[in-house]
């Protein structure tokens, strides 16, 4: 498969932090987890720095929460109207379902509804227009076949995905990777501006406890008391527990990328065994390298404490 070239100028500009507001796209396996909805309504009350055009519907397989990955979309897209519903934004968000299987091949697209609106979002901007910013924390299926389906686009967007973990990590099966590998060499191969957030050593800062939501957010919002009961349910233990709420991180990074240091690297190789491997001659990607949780928190919460009570 052949990708358009983006200079080294170029590509350099797309991976410096924007300084002013974005409009973004969120791909979001909303109902795999309990994360997902914490990012979904942190983007929805970051009004000040971030525009959220649509909110794509992800697949996701895991045991206890969806048999397969259609199942996985549509549970994620009637989740995703849930938190709408508490952030008092149903009907005013446009909610789009995404792809209801993984990439079958290394080039093959899977096409559907989120990735042609990413294909028509993107080419609806000029390369030297501000790019569409891809907020991905989920497996990357629908941005990877988008891209596929139309390679102009990585001249328009800049992709921040949450998946994988560190290159230094000798465990490589991390969720949002492993469910499509070969969507997520498409990713680290096409030279589509990337900042990368790795999960294990860096997003897996991202802790909070009961206690704390309960006592920061806990009857202030609709949102807050929804969040905090999901949470709840995820463990029947918490005593000395602490859940990692990682996928706020690539929005994090929107809004205060200082937070999040991060710096220029080759992008990785992801070998046939989902290993990493290192490459100096390949194209630059930007990779998050440690998290200051407690400045990210502090923003979430009082965020959410604001939205509408229910």
């Amino acid at each position: 498969m052949q990708f358009p070239g983006i200079s080294d100028a170029l590509l350099r500009q797309r991976l410096t932090p924007p300084s002013g507001k974005v409009s973004i796209v969120l791909d979001t396996d909303t109902f795999n987890e309990i994360d997902d909805q914490y990012a979904l309504a942190y983007a929805i009350r970051s009004p000040e720095v971030m525009t959220l055009e649509a909110i794509y519907a992800a697949p996701f397989c895991q045991k206890n929460r969806s048999i397969e990955p259609p199942d996985g979309m549509e549970k994620s897209y009637e989740e995703i109207l849930r938190v709408l519903d508490r952030l008092a934004e149903t009907g005013k968000r446009t909610v789009i379902r995404g792809a209801t299987s993984f990439m079958p091949g290394p080039a093959v697209p899977v096409e559907n509804a989120a990735s042609r609106d990413l294909v028509e979002r993107a080419m609806r901007r000029s390369p030297s227009d501000p790019p569409l910013y891809v907020v991905a924390i989920a497996a990357i299926t629908d941005i990877a076949s988008a891209i596929l389906m139309e390679p102009r686009i990585i001249e328009r967007i800049v992709v921040l995905w949450l998946g994988g973990h560190s290159r230094d990590s000798h465990v490589t099966d991390e969720f949002n990777l492993i469910q499509d590998t070969n969507a997520a060499r498409v990713i680290f191969d096409c030279g589509v501006p990337l900042v990368w957030v790795p999960c294990y050593g860096v997003a897996s800062h991202l802790v909070t406890t009961m206690a704390e939501l309960e006592r920061d957010l806990g009857g202030r919002s609709a949102i807050g008391d929804y969040l905090i009961k999901i949470t709840g349910e995820h463990s029947n233990d918490h005593f000395a527990w602490g859940k990692v709420i990682w996928d706020i991180a690539p929005v994090a990074w929107l809004i205060h990328e200082s937070s999040l240091p991060s710096r220029l690297a080759p992008s990785p190789v992801l070998a046939p065994d989902a290993q990493w491997q290192e490459d100096a001659s390949r194209h630059l990607v930007r990779e998050v390298t440690y998290i200051d949780r407690n400045w990210i928190f502090a923003d979430l919460f009082r965020k959410l404490a604001l939205a509408p009570k229910g």
